[in-house]
């Protein structure tokens, strides 16, 4: 009897033991169904990505009513510079006479850039495009009487380059949006749910009106910071992207549902948070073209800007302002024209490159090869003489200065042959051979580069 009762009970256990291996079995393959679904979802986020990481550099470009020179775009009225009806009166005075599409196009590639952003719509609400959703367009209210925004995007293909398009959340001119200037608002969203479900309609329906017309390989979204992504609905936002081209790209500013971080004007110390990011930064001090900002920053001060970003493995996107005309001010194409010179000397350390060397290895930017056998040193305005590189472990192959072909001489010191510390690398760099804006040695070796990022000492 008791036998028998140790064997049924013997039997009970391993029958439960069996069904605890089984769901243990369904779970470990339920997880390994779902890390290899994330591994290859990031797969193809790489992918779709990719363009963007190797294009390094593109051009902003702000255009509408405020384009005149006399007010700041869209800010003007809502922090009440000046009065609403006055600003928007500048419409009637944005008559594009003089804008040729394909020439912005021509000197945005000819600037080395690799894409470009323009604004379909700011704060103001004004449409660049003949937008069926509203009256408030260039096509439909201005002199010049046509739509502006798709000859250009037309050219920017013609010229092998990727469109990206800004498009602003907010819509301070609507009547069904809540905000209007800083200290007046409409209504609260929470008091009026169906009015800004009012407002959404309209905004979903001019971005899947974007999409449709147009399939950006961007989407360069702004005012997101006034609601919450549950507000926006921005789940659905990125779903309509991606219904119509889901190779489109999202910046950061969608609350969390964009591909690419997106810091403004201030430049980092440490990389940004995302894989991918980007740097938006005036070429003077205002977005949009004012008569008398003449604040420019130098060709030399923006390739600064821009190969630090390439060292931190960001891109450049810098900004352009049009006149309300259609010209670009003089100073900024001669500007674009000679970074232009600069990258097309230089494409081989910008295009198509990873993030350079931690701190530590070189006093500057730098960058590497994808496949980490070329090392790019950027060296500032005209430095010559010998520059220093440590913690290198690799042999180096050979030494020559971008664009030249000119081979350098470098030597090791304080390499000491029982340590595997790397000793300390010297290269001369001459003075007659440097860049007047600024030089670039490519360092190449036989393997991928390998650092010491060690102490010291014996270890």
């Amino acid at each position: 009897m008791i036998v028998n009762q140790l064997t049924q009970h013997r039997a009970s256990l391993i029958i439960l033991i069996m069904c605890k291996l089984t769901e243990i079995k369904k779970i470990i393959s339920i997880l390994t169904i779902l890390i290899l679904a994330n591994v290859c979802r990031a797969q193809l986020n790489d992918e779709r990505m990719q363009w963007f990481a190797d294009a390094k550099y593109g051009i902003f470009i702000h255009w509408g009513i405020y384009s005149l020179g006399n007010t700041s775009e869209s800010w003007a009225f809502y922090n009440k510079q000046v009065p609403y009806a006055d600003y928007m009166a500048q419409i009637n005075q944005f008559s594009a006479e003089r804008y040729n599409q394909t020439q912005w196009a021509k000197l945005a590639k000819q600037s080395g850039a690799r894409y470009a952003v323009i604004t379909a719509k700011h704060h103001d609400g004004v449409a660049l495009w003949d937008t069926k959703l509203s009256n408030l367009s260039i096509a439909r209210q201005s002199p010049a009487a046509r739509d502006v925004l798709s000859p250009f995007i037309k050219a920017l293909r013609e010229q092998g380059l990727k469109v990206g398009i800004y498009f602003s959340l907010i819509d301070w001119s609507h009547p069904d949006y809540p905000g209007f200037t800083r200290d007046s608002n409409r209504y609260n969203v929470a008091d009026d749910t169906l009015r800004w479900q009012q407002y959404l309609n309209f905004c979903h329906g001019q971005i899947e009106e974007i999409m449709q017309l147009y399939s950006p390989d961007l989407i360069w979204f702004d005012g997101d910071w006034e609601h919450s992504a549950k507000e926006w609905q921005a789940e659905k936002i990125r779903e309509i992207i991606h219904r119509h081209n889901p190779n489109t790209i999202i910046n950061g500013r969608l609350q969390g549902y964009g591909d690419y971080d997106t810091p403004e004007q201030n430049f980092p110390v440490t990389r940004p948070n995302l894989k991918y990011w980007e740097l938006c930064m005036t070429m003077n001090s205002s977005w949009g073209y004012r008569v008398n900002d003449t604040n420019y920053k130098t060709p030399f001060e923006i390739i600064c800007i821009l190969t630090d970003a390439i060292s931190m493995g960001g891109n450049l996107l810098l900004d352009i302002t049009p006149k309300a005309n259609g010209l670009i001010p003089q100073e900024q194409v001669e500007t674009l024209n000679t970074i232009g010179r600069w990258i097309n000397k230089h494409s081989e350390a910008i295009y198509g490159t990873i993030p350079g060397l931690p701190q530590g290895h070189f006093y500057g930017p730098t960058s590497l090869s994808k496949d980490s056998t070329s090392l790019f040193l950027f060296l500032p305005a005209k430095t010559f003489g010998q520059i220093m590189l440590k913690g290198i472990s690799s042999t180096i192959n050979k030494v020559t200065i971008l664009g030249t072909n000119h081979q350098l001489q470098h030597k090791v010191v304080g390499k000491i042959s029982w340590s595997p510390v790397p000793g300390l690398i010297f290269i001369d760099v001459p003075k007659e051979q440097t860049d007047s804006t600024m030089t670039v040695i490519k360092v190449e070796f036989d393997e991928p580069i390998k650092l010491y990022r060690g102490k010291g000492g014996l270890n």
